[in-house]
């Protein structure tokens, strides 16, 4: 059984380690998302096919187990905001990496004007400046709930909070009628 306190990896490695197509998809990823290694990609790949798997199982029985499992697995997803409301087994099959890796806190960050790049985003949530439903998160691959999105900020002591801080991005304010 192993000791409870050993910690296990929540990914599985490619299986062939040089494949330029995967190698490049990566990459791509890595820099769109502003990601800090491959391993990143690899766990969010990973949760994406426990998903899938666990979908697959539930789409092939029809007991009872089943369908609560079916609408456990589907409110789950639509929790965190993956799956729309009224989603069904087949959307799960549907679902890609990039839907993943949007619900990051990371890329929420980004997404929220919060910073300017997706390395500034992760900067700012491992040095503490990124607040969560009133609490410090430094974690950028913490994958935000869809009822707390709305509260990400920055944290009350940070100095960016200060409007004149160069790091803070400058809210682009259009003018109407001039």
């Amino acid at each position: 059984m192993g000791d409870p306190k050993k910690i296990r990896r929540k990914y599985d490695k490619p299986s062939h380690p040089w494949q330029k197509d995967r190698i490049d998809s990566e990459n791509v990823l890595m820099k769109k998302y502003g990601l800090a290694n491959k391993k990143e990609v690899w766990k969010a790949l990973s949760f994406l096919r426990n998903v899938r798997r666990q979908a697959r199982a539930l789409l092939a029985s029809y007991d009872e187990a089943s369908k609560r499992q079916t609408t456990d697995l589907i409110t789950m997803l639509q929790k965190y905001g993956i799956l729309k409301d009224e989603s069904t087994l087949e959307d799960v099959l549907t679902l890609s990496l990039e839907d993943i890796l949007d619900r990051r806190l990371q890329s929420l960050v980004l997404r929220k004007g919060l910073a300017k790049t997706p390395k500034q985003a992760r900067q700012f949530i491992v040095h503490k400046h990124i607040m969560l439903n009133g609490a410090k998160v430094s974690i950028p691959s913490y994958l935000v709930p869809k009822a707390i999105e709305n509260s990400i900020g920055y944290a009350i002591r940070s100095s960016l909070n200060d409007p004149s801080h160069p790091e803070v991005p400058k809210k682009t304010v259009i003018e109407e009628g001039n």
